[in-house]
């Protein structure tokens, strides 16, 4: 009897095994040669290999695209830092501004006076600068675009304390310490001759550009002018060079590594380069500049001239005379350049003045700022810029849209 309820137990034990085995070898089955056939994706030739993986979400994403717009002519706009162009109801307040009178362009700050980049860009910038930065400055300047305004990029370029900070060994050095020399204001001036420092200007200028500016303004071009200037030494100029030569290398390297971008460049320059017949101590000669931009400006705001220029006593007090004394002069030494070169003579001019919209040596209202146009327009010229730092335009001096249009 016992031996019947073993043999019965073994046939149940081999029964059971039958039937795991089989279930077992059913499901390797399925594994191996079903399940690849009804899990199997066909893929086109053009068709990316991850594709399948991607979230239906991000095969579907519209793709930014930047734009630029031509530049305006004439063209006439108005300065914005950075901190106000990342500040929401300042900066839509001024852009309605510029939309609503003769303006048709604005210019910001893309680096500032500190050398802060305003763009997000970690590979030119550490996040540790300290000045204003405008981290939707592409959608920004895209719904510029919207509004047909033309966008100009400002960069200050020798004037940089952040930069000479993290590379003293750049820097325009103090005589008396050995260490990184300061002007007036305490701020530092990488020296025009530093040829690495170049390359960190042209990679934010092709940056700029990607984000949508349409121009690219170049400021602080120059060699420093205030402060202890005997105790400044200039290391990296090459001693049988003068700064104009030195500067000028500057605007050729420029010229060469942007031309047929697409883009445009200007050069912010003394109002004096109208009238010097030298560099002034700065490196700054009209004719040195004029072959390698797009446009030449200078700043010819009458309170930065000095008492009797052109024997007109006070300047800050004679808006109109200062800006069309300067500009005239600037338009013949354009005139006679562009004939020295063998260029046409019928060539549009360059020169687009900064006018004054800031109270410094007198008071300046709607007159004072008309004067300075108009005074721009009876030099021979159609464009103009404003500057005011703090950004609170006298807006009463702006022609409304409509009537701007029927000015030169």
């Amino acid at each position: 009897m016992r031996k019947h309820r073993q043999a019965m137990k073994r046939r149940r034990h081999n029964k059971e095994f039958f039937w795991g085995s089989g279930v077992a070898l059913l499901f390797f089955c399925l594994a191996i040669f079903i399940l690849p056939f009804i899990l199997r994706k066909s893929y086109s030739a053009d068709e990316p290999a991850d594709a399948a993986v991607l979230p239906a979400a991000t095969t579907n994403a519209t793709v930014f695209v930047v734009t630029h717009v031509p530049t305006p002519e004439p063209m006439r706009a108005l300065y914005m830092t950075a901190c106000v162009a990342g500040t929401s109801t300042w900066r839509e307040s001024l852009k309605d501004f510029v939309k609503n009178t003769e303006l048709n362009s604005i210019v910001i700050d893309i680096k500032d006076y500190s050398g802060t980049i305003s763009i997000y860009d970690p590979e030119l910038q550490a996040n540790d600068a300290s000045g204003c930065k405008v981290r939707d400055m592409r959608d920004f300047v895209d719904r510029l675009h919207k509004e047909n305004i033309y966008v100009i990029g400002r960069i200050t370029v020798f004037q940089d304390p952040y930069y000479t900070a993290r590379h003293p060994e750049l820097a325009v050095k103090s005589k008396s310490t050995g260490g990184v020399w300061h002007d007036r204001k305490g701020l530092a001036f990488i020296d025009v001759g530093a040829k690495p420092y170049w390359d960190y200007i042209v990679s934010l200028v092709k940056a700029s550009y990607n984000l949508g500016f349409d121009e690219i303004n170049f400021d602080y071009i120059r060699y420093p002018s205030d402060g202890d200037m005997k105790d400044a030494q200039y290391t990296w100029t090459i001693a049988s060079s003068t700064k104009s030569q030195m500067l000028e290398g500057f605007f050729s390297y420029l010229h060469a590594n942007l031309f047929g971008s697409g883009m445009k460049t200007s050069a912010d320059l003394f109002g004096l380069v109208t009238l010097a017949q030298d560099d002034m101590g700065i490196g700054q000669v009209l004719e040195k500049a004029l072959p390698y931009f797009d446009y030449i400006y200078p700043m010819v705001y009458p309170s930065h001239f000095a008492y009797n220029t052109g024997g007109f006593g006070d300047p800050a007090t004679h808006p109109y005379e200062i800006v069309k004394y300067s500009m005239t002069s600037g338009v013949a030494r354009e005139y006679m350049f562009n004939m020295k070169m063998g260029f046409a003579t019928s060539t549009p001019s360059k020169l687009r003045p900064w006018i004054q919209d800031f109270d410094l040596g007198a008071q300046y209202d709607s007159p004072q700022v008309r004067a300075q146009i108009q005074a721009a327009y009876d030099s021979g010229l159609t464009s103009w810029l404003s500057w005011d730092a703090s950004n609170r335009y006298t807006k009463e001096a702006y022609l409304p849209a409509q009537a701007g249009l029927t000015q030169p």
